[in-house]
Order: C-alpha cells, then structure tokens, then sequence
C-alpha cells in the first residue's frame, strides 16, 4: 500500500511541477498579470458569446417575419377588406 501512496504522491508533484514550468514560461515572473490576463480573456469571451447571441436572436426574428410575409420594420395599422358589409339578418323586413 506504500508503494501506491508513493506513486500517486510522484505523479501529483510531477504535474505540478510541469504546470508551475508551463505558467512561468508563459507569463514569466508577472504572477499578478496572469490572473488579470485571465479575468480580461473570460470578460472578452463573454462579450462575444452575448453579441453572438443576440445577432442570432436578430437574424432568426429578421427571418421568421420574412418567411410569414410580415415586414418587422412596418409601422402601418392593419385594415379591415374594403368589400361593402353584407346587410345582417334583422336587417331584412320580415313578411308577417
């Protein structure tokens, strides 16, 4: 059981080791920088999944009208069919 403990111990510190060399070749001795340069990176990220987002929301409402035959941009008032009303039911004389 030793023998396991130890092993998993090495992989760990060698995973470390190997994440510490990867950030101090990327980022060098700005430790700081690097948490910023991460903030700013998942800030801009989020920027564009949202404009992303609302283009396609525009394109898809933009489409959909254009396929019913609707103009989004109008601003008109439906109107009623301009044929003469038929005269109703108790508009007519009855005969008694």
């Amino acid at each position: 059981m030793a023998a396991m403990d130890y092993d998993s111990q090495l992989l760990e510190s060698v995973s470390v080791r190997r994440r510490r060399l990867r950030d101090a070749l990327l980022f060098g001795g700005q430790r700081q920088r690097r948490t910023v340069d991460e903030r700013l990176g998942k800030v801009f990220a989020g920027v564009v999944i949202a404009a992303v987002l609302c283009a396609g929301c525009v394109g898809w409402s933009f489409i959909s009208h254009r396929l019913i035959g609707k103009s989004p941009y109008s601003t008109s008032v439906p109107t009623s069919p301009t044929s003469a009303p038929s005269p109703s039911p108790s508009a007519t004389p009855s005969s008694r």
